[in-house]
């Protein structure tokens, strides 16, 4: 048995010092981000308990998210965010990652490129849905003169879904270009080199090379704009108001906070809201994690 020397011991003993001191300084800063993260969660879940009416409350347990699910309203907001959801993103996806192709080619004006791009996605939310309403508006008709068509897009609720998503893939996909972006400026420029070499044509080189290569890319730009997507507020807000054919469940929750004041119904929503948000990051997350771990972990060799 090797006897440990006393400078060994003290270097040991420093060693876990230094860690137990950085714990107590840090202990401080994350109890208190906890707590601001925390408390307006475990509050609206607190106030979910109760039916609040004026300066009425009373006490109903889980009474409030049992209205929610027998409620036609909540299942036309639940709808109308997942379509939402699914339609821009995936359109975002595909228009971003065109976005950034051709933002990561050398090529003259690509500076000034970048930045016609990029201008939507510094637009302020609210200036862009008040912009795009103008635009689809039955009245100045600017979207029917350039289609020729003459469809009443904030009536209709099909086409006025079609408008808000519409106008969201046109502010967010300069966002998704950008992560996309980023990923590929980390792809290493030898691997096109070799695949061409070997004779792999243009689409084969994004398929066998850029695509693999940029999954953890792809999965943190999806994993961002779904969980903003699933709790959109202002396009659905601007473009139709409270109404339950467009509603998401942001707007359907602050319509009982706001303009129908029930505020323990208001908060059930918002948590199923949270809940919904936090179970899809969750599991962006848990898939991420795999693809990290799977790609870092070293291949076992047949003996």
């Amino acid at each position: 048995m090797v006897a440990r020397t006393p400078a060994a011991r003290s270097r040991r003993g420093h060693g876990l010092g230094e860690r137990a001191m950085g714990r107590f300084f840090l202990a401080p800063s994350f109890a208190f981000m906890a707590l601001i993260a925390l408390f307006p969660v475990l509050y609206a879940i607190g106030m979910s308990l109760y039916r609040i009416r004026g300066f009425d409350q009373d006490f109903v347990g889980l009474g409030n998210y049992l209205d929610a699910l027998g409620d036609s309203g909540f299942y036309s907001a639940v709808f109308n965010t997942f379509v939402f959801t699914v339609a821009s993103v995936s359109l975002e996806f595909v228009i971003g990652m065109a976005f950034a192709l051709i933002m990561h080619q050398a090529f003259v004006g690509r500076g000034l490129t970048r930045v016609v791009i990029l201008v939507p996605w510094v637009v302020p939310t609210a200036v862009a849905a008040q912009v795009w309403r103008y635009m689809f508006d039955h009245n100045p008709g600017f979207v029917n003169a350039v289609l020729g068509t003459d469809i009443n897009w904030l009536r209709d609720p099909f086409w006025s879904m079609v408008g808000i998503i519409s106008a969201d893939v046109w502010k967010t996909a300069p966002f998704v270009a950008l992560l996309l972006l980023a990923g590929l400026q980390t792809i290493p420029r030898d691997f096109y080199e070799a695949a061409r070499v070997d004779g792999a044509n243009a689409l084969q080189r994004f398929w066998y090379v850029t695509l693999p290569l940029l999954k953890p890319a792809i999965v943190v730009a999806l994993l961002f704009r779904t969980v903003d997507a699933l709790r959109m507020f202002d396009f659905a807000y601007i473009f139709a108001g409270y109404s339950n054919s467009l509603a998401t469940l942001s707007v359907y929750a602050q319509r009982y906070l706001i303009a129908e004041p029930d505020l323990g119904y208001a908060n059930a929503l918002s948590t199923i809201t949270f809940v919904i948000v936090m179970l899809v990051g969750l599991a962006f997350i848990s898939r991420m994690g795999r693809q990290v771990v799977g790609e870092a972990a070293p291949r076992k060799e047949k003996a």
